[in-house]
């Protein structure tokens, strides 16, 4: 059985930088925690920063530079969820 991911996220937009957080919830609205959250970018010397979802379903990719992000989200179980911009 597949679901899909829900999210909830709040990018900050500046000059230096800031962070991508919010809260990732199933079709239902009920939490998901353990979900891995990638922000991938050009700006990233790394290209990828990864943080997991804690039992509340929340994450928070911190320390990102200005720039232009993707977001996948990944849990086994649901469809991986990707959003750019």
């Amino acid at each position: 059985m597949t679901a899909g991911l829900c999210l909830i996220s709040s990018l900050a937009y500046a000059q230096q930088a800031s962070g991508i957080a919010g809260t990732v919830r199933d079709a239902s609205g009920g939490v998901l925690p353990g979900v891995s959250v990638e922000a991938s970018s050009p700006a990233l010397i790394e290209r990828v920063r990864v943080a997991v979802t804690d039992g509340e379903g929340r994450y928070n990719v911190v320390n990102l530079p200005p720039g232009t992000y993707a977001v996948t989200f990944t849990l086994q179980g649901f469809s991986t969820l990707r959003r750019e911009g």
